[in-house]
Formats: C-alpha cells, structure tokens, sequence
C-alpha cells in the first residue's frame, strides 16, 4: 500500500528542505517570518529553506505587505525565531529575503560597518551580532536577553564614516534606536528595559574586573540592580554573549560576571537598620548607605582575589 505524496514532502524532508506547497504562500506575509522561524528551529539538523521559496518570500519583501502586519503578530514570530536552537538563522533567512530591511532595518543597517580589528577580528558589525546570537544559544540565554543581543550595537550605524573603525559614544547613541524599535514591534517592558540596559552598558559590564568599588555601585544603580536584582541574569548572558561573539574568542571566560553577582551581593546585604543613621535626614542617609555599600563591595573584592584582568 502507498501513501499519497502530492507535493513531494518525504523528497523534501530527506534532502532537508523548506518549501511551500502552493503559490498561494505569498497571500499571508506573515509566512515569510514562520519560513525564518523554522529554518531556525530545524538548522542543527541540516534544513535549508529552497531557493523557489526563498524568491517568494523576496517578492512578499518587496510587495510592502509585510509593513501592513500587525505588531503583534511580528513580535510573537520574531521571540519565537530568536528562541529557536539557530536564532543566527532566523536573521539570516530574513536577509537573504530582503525581509530584514523592512522589519528592522536598524539592524539591517549594522552589515558593512566595520570595527576595530583588536576588539573585534571578525570587522563586520552585522557578522558580529550574529556571532553574538550563537553565543547566546550556547549560553541557553532567555529570549529577553537574546532580543537585546540583537539591538546592542545598534548606535555603530549612526556613526559617522570619518571615525570608523571606531565608535564612540556608540552605546549612548544607540538608546533611541533601541526605543523605536521596541515601540514599533510593541515589546513588553520586560524586554524593552533588558534591550536598553545591555546598550546602555553593556561596555560598562565588560570592564568590571579590576573596577573600583564606587564605579561598581554606580554600574549596579545604572542596571536599577537594588530595585530589581531579577535583572542581573539576562544582563550578565546579553553581555558575555556579546563578548565572546567575536572570531576566534568564542570561549573565553567571562570572569566580570562573578565579579558583578559579588558586588551585587555585597550591596544587597547592606541593612539601614545595621547603620548609625540617628539625626540624619534623607539625602544623609542616602549617602551613609552608599558609603556602606562601597565598603561592603570593597570587602567582598578582597575576599574573592586572583580574577584577572579581561576587561575589554
């Protein structure tokens, strides 16, 4: 007995292809975000999506259909793609259709920008933050984190052409692009806070080994780690998979991680009820607290010795 096969989908399967099975693919644009979403999800088994596909989904790119979709049905594809096994891929396959541009042409915009070569071997700005997306699959980071992956470099664009390969300023310059686009996909906050806290400081992050303390507490009131300490995670996996997303350094250690969790265990710890506060009013008390709190990082530094320094 056989089984009928109209469109040829066990060929399709055992050669690892992604195909439509009908033209009527490009009547729903948002297919063309579902076709990147399982060539993410299936890549560690070898699937690529077929090139007649493939030149369907450009023409949906070009059709100016996928800008009439509503926000919300691109967001839920979009954290459903950067959370697959290959979030690289998912970005990649909205490239290559020309998708990407029209979607988030924030990060479109990153292909082409140069960086410079001791920091970043790899040069390409675009390569770096796919590299950086593999970084984050290894390190199994949360979507939210994954997401502000995607948007940390956002501010290289903007730089001017005279100062390449450098980008200064790039992660203060970057902030504003990073709210626009989490406005125009209507992220949840959860995610639009981790999206502008990892540009924000995400350079800030890399240089906490041999920080000093009082920098170290400021960095921590930067992140509002003592209001929500939940955030130090998906901050801490958003920025060791931005550092090791660079050629040749995909594995080396991240030591300002331990250092940041200290710190901020150090900081937590510290009690008002512990301190001399009598007769002081509140912006004195603010600043005992602080004084302590430096103290308390200084203390656990010292108790936590031999972290080299890796910083850049």
């Amino acid at each position: 007995m056989t089984t009928s096969d109209p469109f040829g989908g066990r060929a399709d399967l055992e050669r690892r292809l992604l195909r439509h099975v009908s033209p009527a693919f490009v009547e729903d644009p948002l297919r063309v975000l579902r076709v990147a979403r399982f060539a993410a999800r299936f890549a560690p088994l070898g699937f690529r999506v077929h090139p007649e596909t493939l030149a369907l989904m450009s023409r949906v790119s070009t059709s100016g259909e996928l800008e009439h979709l509503a926000a919300e049905r691109t967001w839920s594809e979009i954290t459903a793609g950067l959370g697959a096994p290959a979030p690289r891929r998912f970005i990649e396959v909205l490239r290559d259709c020309g998708a990407l541009q029209v979607l988030l042409p924030e990060v479109e915009a990153l292909f082409g920008v140069p960086q410079p070569a001791e920091h970043h071997p790899e040069i390409d700005t675009g390569l770096h933050v796919l590299m950086a997306l593999d970084a984050a699959a290894r390190l199994d980071a949360p979507v939210e984190a994954r997401f502000a992956v995607l948007l940390h470099d956002l501010g290289k664009a903007l730089t001017p052409r005279e100062e390449w390969p450098s980008h200064p300023g790039h992660e203060r310059a970057g902030l504003s692009l990073v709210r626009s686009v989490c406005e125009r996909l209507k992220a949840p906050v959860v995610f639009r806070q981790l999206a502008e806290s990892v540009c924000a400081l995400h350079l800030r992050c890399h240089l906490a080994v041999g920080m000093r303390p009082a920098k170290l507490l400021a960095l921590i009131e930067a992140a509002d780690l003592l209001r929500r300490p939940e955030r130090l995670g998906p901050l801490l996996l958003a920025c060791e998979a931005d550092y090791r997303g660079r050629k040749g350094l995909e594995d080396r250690p991240y030591p300002q991680a331990e250092v940041l969790r200290g710190a901020l265990a150090a900081a937590t710890a510290v009690r008002a009820a512990a301190l001399d506060l009598e007769g002081l009013d509140g912006p004195a008390i603010a600043g005992r607290m602080r004084e302590a709190r430096i103290r308390a990082i200084s203390a656990a530094l010292q108790a936590a010795p031999g972290v080299a320094d890796q910083s850049r």
